[in-house]
């Protein structure tokens, strides 16, 4: 549920309704969600869990910080099949993906729906996500 790079922190599942905040986790070089009332424990995501932002979401550009004007977003799995990249990835209404750990630290969001059926949202590959590493590409280009 949590992407491979927290497996130093303690973690949890997320449940219906939990208050969100990104964080940078002691110990860990990547970034993820907390309860607002424990930045210690890592808050998991099923793949296909909708959350709601308390406002439109900044990222880390490479220069520069990006902000994807949306505050609604889907969570979602990507690169599965790389064990060693993130995979932790949000897609936004706006069709905008970005992975989880590029968010700013201190963005506050809400639980609004986990998936009707996790092992759905499991499968290797989603037919919405085919252009996703794409997407991911277009946000962050490379050098």
């Amino acid at each position: 549920m949590c992407d491979y790079s927290l497996h130093t922190v303690a973690s949890r599942p997320a449940k219906a309704a939990d208050s969100l905040v990104s964080t940078e986790f002691r110990g860990s070089l990547t970034r993820g969600f907390a309860s607002s009332d424990d930045s210690t424990t890592a808050v998991c995501l099923l793949p296909g869990t909708e959350i709601e932002f308390e406002r439109d979401v900044c990222v880390r550009g490479l220069i520069f910080h990006k902000k994807i004007r949306d505050r609604m977003a889907r969570f979602r799995k990507l690169y599965v099949e790389d064990p060693n990249q993130h995979h932790d990835a949000l897609e936004f209404s706006n069709g905008t993906v970005v992975m989880l750990t590029h968010l700013l630290p201190g963005q506050k969001a809400r639980v609004l729906q986990l998936p009707a059926d996790p092992a759905k949202h499991n499968e290797k590959r989603e037919p919405a996500l085919e252009t996703a590493a794409e997407t991911v590409a277009e946000v962050y280009p490379s050098k």
